[in-house]
């Protein structure tokens, strides 16, 4: 961090040396302007009209194109300064646009590595302790069925994982969609009861249990929605409650998934769509993931043609609405 700094102050003075040096060259070029018409202007006098008072003299045709010429030169010397002064502008705004963008990148992808690194130790570290404790120990059936459990749901934590991997890669190239009846309802039950397994606490309420069947990727929507519910739950409070709406308006499904956490700012919510991208920071932030759920929605929703947006619940909380082709 020291270092860019240090980057960014030599950057910032070798800019505001060069932009010193074109304005006093400007200056200096103006005033070169202004002697060489003093010294013509003497010069035309002496040899064309010497005995012409200053009056007559200025009105003479010669004089009046020597001042056309010099005041050309002038407004081409102050307009290369302008142009040149604000092409240096806009590279310093390329670039430092360029730096930012990089600085982001690589704090993302720091980010990254921090979360897949937890993400991926914290599974494989619970199925390593369910193995050590039936290798050392004797347990009845019902601690065995327990264990068991326990790992598998890790083991389908970390699968979840790497095929969440396998998909952000693969909608960057060859990712097409299959496209197919699909019953939501039942779609949206199964994904629910998994969910429910993992987050036992966690309440979902639809306002409508009969959702509409559509076209589409079978595995593409399960994604998206098991994504956005399992979001709803992490960033809601302690008692996550999950709020589910579906209609169809103008031939398109529309589904909206309230939740009662603590919202997103208004300037992070068209960022939290971008690949690796997670408000915070990875060093501080108790929320699991990968920055790759909501990178994927909006990826396969645009391979189906359809949209998301993200809004205010009220009183807390956030609304992402879902619209896809009927």
């Amino acid at each position: 961090m020291k270092k860019i700094v240090k980057i960014r102050i030599i950057a910032t003075l070798a800019a505001t040396y060069i932009m010193m040096s074109f304005i006093w060259w400007t200056i200096l070029l103006n005033r070169k302007n202004i002697d060489l018409i003093k010294a013509e202007t003497e010069v035309l006098r002496l040899k064309t009209y010497p005995t012409y008072g200053y009056y007559d003299f200025i009105k003479t045709p010669q004089y009046l194109g020597l001042k056309a010429k010099h005041q050309k030169q002038a407004n081409m010397i102050l307009g290369e300064g302008v142009v040149l002064f604000a092409g240096l502008i806009w590279g310093l705004w390329l670039i430092n646009r360029s730096f930012q963008k990089e600085l982001a990148l690589n704090n993302q992808q720091r980010n990254f590595i921090l979360s897949i690194t937890h993400e991926l130790k914290s599974p494989i570290s619970s199925i390593q302790l369910v193995l050590d404790t039936f290798r050392k120990r004797k347990l009845d059936e019902k601690q065995i069925e327990s264990l068991t459990l326990s790992a598998t749901k890790e083991t389908e934590r970390l699968n979840e994982l790497v095929n969440n991997l396998l998909l952000s890669a693969k909608l960057e190239t060859t990712y097409e969609p299959y496209f197919e009846p699909l019953n939501l309802q039942s779609i949206l039950e199964d994904i629910i009861v998994k969910l429910k397994l993992r987050f036992p606490k966690a309440i979902f309420q639809f306002d409508n249990k009969s959702a509409p069947s559509l076209m589409g990727d079978k595995q593409g929507i399960i994604s998206i929605f098991n994504n956005l519910l399992e979001n709803a739950i992490k960033y809601s409070n302690a008692q996550p409650i999950i709020h589910i709406q579906n209609r169809i308006e103008n031939n398109r499904v529309v589904f909206e998934i309230m939740d009662n956490g603590l919202g997103i700012p208004a300037q992070e919510k068209q960022k939290i769509f971008d690949k690796f991208y997670r408000i915070g920071n990875e060093d501080t932030r108790n929320t699991k993931g990968t920055g790759l759920g909501l990178y994927i929605v909006s990826q396969i929703l645009k391979a189906h043609k359809g949209s998301i947006q993200v809004l205010d619940n009220k009183p807390t909380g956030t609304i992402f609405r879902v619209t896809l082709p009927s």
